[in-house]
């Protein structure tokens, strides 16, 4: 089965990864991803060994399926093979959701990083199955034990989000 992880779920700006390389720059790599739909700027990347192996951007527009992390996954598998997993970290705009964190654990992804949090993506308008990433991995403790982090950048994707509610045509665009 998949590699036992120790769980941790503490907010940091920028920490050393166990992958070699630091927090804040691969969320900066997953933050130009989100750049690229400005609307619903959910971006990713899977690195492993401090390499970028996977890029996505939520494209739900093509297929309901196709959020940032799934689509990242998809073109990990592309470049690297369908393996490694327990040595990748994914690095996400926002907290994966349901879908997203379920498919991490399938995979066996070693380390789940994002900045938003869920009841942050919440607050800028976007639906969301309120169910935690934390929550998720606990539910596939039989064989998933993943390092969770958040909080990442923060400051950063949640800017991107409050924005993203004005293009929207949101509350935060109603007010001015």
């Amino acid at each position: 089965m998949h590699a036992s992880r120790p769980a941790s779920a503490s907010p940091a700006a920028s920490a050393p990864g166990d992958d070699g390389g630091d927090h804040a720059l691969f969320m900066r790599a997953a933050v130009g991803e989100a750049l690229r739909n400005p609307r619903y700027p959910f971006g990713a990347v899977l690195v492993r060994s401090g390499r970028i192996l996977g890029r996505g951007v939520n494209t739900s527009a093509e297929n309901p399926t196709y959020h940032g992390e799934m689509v990242a996954i998809a073109d990990y598998v592309r470049r690297a093979g369908n393996r490694d997993w327990t040595a990748t970290t994914l690095y996400s705009t926002g907290e994966p959701c349901a879908m997203c964190m379920s498919a991490c654990a399938w995979a066996g992804v070693g380390q789940v990083v994002w900045g938003t949090s869920i009841d942050g993506l919440g607050s800028t308008g976007l639906l969301q199955i309120h169910l935690a990433a934390r929550a998720v991995a606990d539910a596939a403790g039989s064989f998933y034990t993943p390092r969770l982090l958040g909080g990442v950048l923060a400051t950063t994707t949640d800017a991107l989000f409050r924005r993203a509610e004005i293009l929207r045509g949101g509350p935060a665009h109603e007010a001015s």
